[in-house]
């Protein structure tokens, strides 16, 4: 079963944000060991766990400003992790690709709903 099927991951950003950076962590242990493998690894990692650590920052936010700044520096580590992630897909380094099409399509509904959730807090 997919983990977004599960209700306390698909409606927890906090949960969901960790289980991606998670699984982005899993799927560079399946890299090759290239200079270009080793350089998407270093750089997935990165940025998919600055999605998780820096949501948990905009929920802890004192300010509207404060929250702002951490959900625009969310949407922009998962807008890179969906462009690491393309490059995965295109150089074929993976072999299981539908592995890296979900991780994909999750960084692309995470960039989503924080740019969604920033437009609100700058409505208000």
């Amino acid at each position: 079963m997919d983990y977004l099927e599960e209700p306390e991951i698909r409606y927890n950003l906090k949960e969901r944000t960790k289980q991606f950076a998670l699984d982005c962590i899993a799927l560079t242990e399946d890299l090759p060991a290239s200079y270009l493998g080793k350089h998407i690894k270093g750089q997935l990692i990165r940025c998919s766990t600055s999605v998780a650590s820096n949501y948990r920052a905009a929920k802890l936010a004192q300010s509207k400003k404060g929250f702002i700044s951490k959900i625009s520096i969310v949407i922009e580590e998962s807008d890179e992790s969906e462009f690491w992630l393309e490059i995965v897909v295109e150089k074929k380094l993976i072999n299981d690709i539908n592995k890296v099409l979900r991780l994909k399509k999750e960084a692309h509904e995470l960039t989503s709903i924080f740019i969604q959730s920033r437009k609100t807090a700058q409505k208000n």
